[in-house]
């Protein structure tokens, strides 16, 4: 600990200005809404594009059965998937912008987009 008696005063103001900035940056880094609509695809072609304010399920036929879809209260989900490890259907629902589950075993695939576009690593 002999390295903080190097600080001087400056040294803290500016630290303590850094820290600030990243805190109050926070809330905006991750402000994406909540989302308006569900984009259904297989196979990487839309299959149907869901409004979430009104409760509906879909089914869509995938390589290996049938991938069931639901929106419900402004949020959508995988309710049944034939793949073996459901992962799709663990994903939950999904209400932000950006949020995506991905049945890869019958390559279907409900993503939520809103009016902001959603960014991730990928896309830079």
């Amino acid at each position: 600990m002999n390295w903080l008696r190097l600080f001087r005063p400056g040294d803290w103001l500016l630290a303590l200005l850094s820290v600030l900035v990243c805190v109050a940056t926070i809330p905006f880094a991750w402000q994406h809404g909540n989302g308006e609509r569900a984009i259904v695809r297989r196979g990487g072609d839309v299959v149907a594009e869901l409004d979430l304010s009104r409760n509906q399920r879909i089914d869509v036929i995938g390589p290996i059965g049938t991938t069931v879809v639901a929106v419900d209260q402004g949020r959508v989900r995988v309710a049944s998937d034939p793949g073996s490890h459901q992962y799709c259907v663990r994903q939950g629902w999904l209400k932000r912008a950006g949020e995506i589950a991905i049945c890869a075993p019958n390559q279907v695939s409900v993503q939520v987009e809103g009016r902001n576009k959603a960014y991730d690593s990928l896309s830079y």
